[in-house]
């Protein structure tokens, strides 16, 4: 009998464009309150997108402002810095 093989869920990086596997990428959440945050776990509930573990990706998104454009929504810079270190600590 042949293992069944399991399908990777597959993303797509914000930033880079590239589709990786949800594993290797960080969720970026956006609550129904409208509360956004990095989501490590990737359980918690809300709109996502994703980004590479890379910090070039998270500043390519936040310059192209596609964490906007995917969360239809404004984000201060404030949230910005604050994921950012976040992620610098990851």
């Amino acid at each position: 009998m042949y293992m069944k093989t399991r399908k990777i869920p597959m993303r797509m990086c914000i930033g880079c464009g590239e589709m990786k596997p949800k594993k290797e990428l960080i969720r970026i959440v956006k609550s129904k309150e409208g509360e956004i945050s990095l989501d490590l776990t990737g359980k918690k509930s809300g709109r996502g997108a994703y980004i590479c573990e890379d910090l070039k990706c998270f500043q390519k998104a936040r310059k192209a402002r596609k964490f906007e454009k995917s969360f239809a929504c404004r984000i201060s810079d404030e949230i910005y810095d604050e994921m950012e270190s976040e992620l610098q600590n990851e």
